[in-house]
């Protein structure tokens, strides 16, 4: 036992090597060709392809959630005192936002359900946010798990891949970068504390608390103007390079035919989606005067993880960003099991 138990840890960290490795080869020709978010986009995409070819590719869960907890400490170092004279816009953007998820999910199942989905797993294919609670409720209500999870997953990649470029057209090639120090990193301290937020957060029943719990630990601290954590441009691309890298990794197991014909299926419920949220993110754009890339983003149908990772490494508005797309996640748990109970009955 103790033999295989070695011996799967060596599997384990073989494919993390070789993951980590093929991403950078990723990252280096993205920012070779001048790629807008060369170091997660590049190590995204190469994992993704060796993975589609049955590459044993992966980063492990403990790791991933330890470069969130980072990203969540610097997400929330965001916050500032001047931050509450903006909060009293965000009630209108907060009803848009409600109203665009609703509108985008009925448009993307619209597309599922002409894709061969059953009723239940086009719905819960669509709902965009909250992953995990999403599968699992649509298999309760006898969907397909599986589907729901790939549609879902891929959802995010296409999101990620998709809006970085769209952002570097509309500024004319000029991708705004967050704000770094030179010198080094400011307030690291906050780091040897994600161990203690943890466990704090899964405690407290936070959604996504690998996430949360430093942001708001953070956002605490920031906020009454005590310490705010600052990476350098090399901490910030390391983090983007893992983060990429486990995303990337996702789909082992799926042939390269299937995952292209799940990929047209979700390319496409994912242009939908957008296309509707761009309604609404041009209203919130005129009603409360947020800039158009940063609406959208806020908006956009992808995890709260990753669209606060593109509001952080493009420097848009990430408090703003983060916000909206906190308050969709818990919109969606609070509605979803009641949807669930009226698919349920309607079957």
């Amino acid at each position: 036992m103790l033999i295989e138990g070695r011996s799967v840890d060596r599997s384990k960290g073989e494919a993390l090597v070789r993951s980590l490795a093929i991403g950078a080869v990723g990252g280096l020709i993205f920012q070779l060709i001048g790629m807008p978010l060369a170091w997660m986009l590049g190590p995204l995409a190469a994992n993704l392809v060796v993975s589609a070819r049955g590459g044993d590719v992966r980063v492990p869960e403990p790791l991933r959630e330890a470069f969130l907890g980072v990203l969540g400490l610097v997400l929330g170092s965001q916050v500032t005192p001047q931050l509450a004279e903006r909060v009293l816009d965000w009630p209108i953007s907060a009803a848009l936002l409600l109203l665009g998820v609703a509108a985008s999910t009925a448009a993307a199942a619209a597309w599922y359900r002409r894709c061969g989905f059953d009723s239940v797993s086009a719905w819960f294919a669509s709902a965009p946010g909250a992953m995990t609670a999403m599968i699992l409720m649509g298999e309760k209500c006898g969907g397909d798990p599986r589907r729901i999870a790939i549609a879902q997953s891929l959802r995010i990649v296409l999101v990620i891949m998709i809006l970085p470029p769209l952002f570097w057209a509309y500024e004319g090639g000029a991708t705004a970068q967050a704000d770094a120090v030179e010198n080094g990193f400011e307030a690291a301290w906050m780091l040897l504390v994600l161990p203690l937020l943890f466990p704090l957060g899964r405690w407290l029943h936070l959604p996504s608390h690998t996430l949360l719990a430093p942001l708001l630990f953070a956002a605490l601290l920031s906020g009454f103007d005590v310490a705010s954590l600052s990476l350098p441009d090399w901490g910030m691309n390391v983090m983007l390079w893992v983060l990429g890298c486990a995303i990337g990794s996702r789909f082992r197991g799926l042939s390269s035919a299937r995952l292209g014909r799940y990929l047209f299926e979700a390319f496409i419920a994912t242009l939908v989606a957008l296309a509707v949220l761009a309604g609404f993110a041009e209203l919130i754009h005129r009603l409360v005067g947020v800039p158009r890339d940063v609406a959208l983003l806020a908006l956009a149908p992808g995890g709260i993880g990753e669209m606060a990772i593109l509001a952080v490494a493009l420097d848009l508005d990430p408090v703003f960003v983060a916000f909206h797309h906190l308050l969709r996640m818990v919109a969606l748990m609070l509605f979803a099991p009641f949807w669930a109970r009226w698919l349920q009955h309607r079957g």
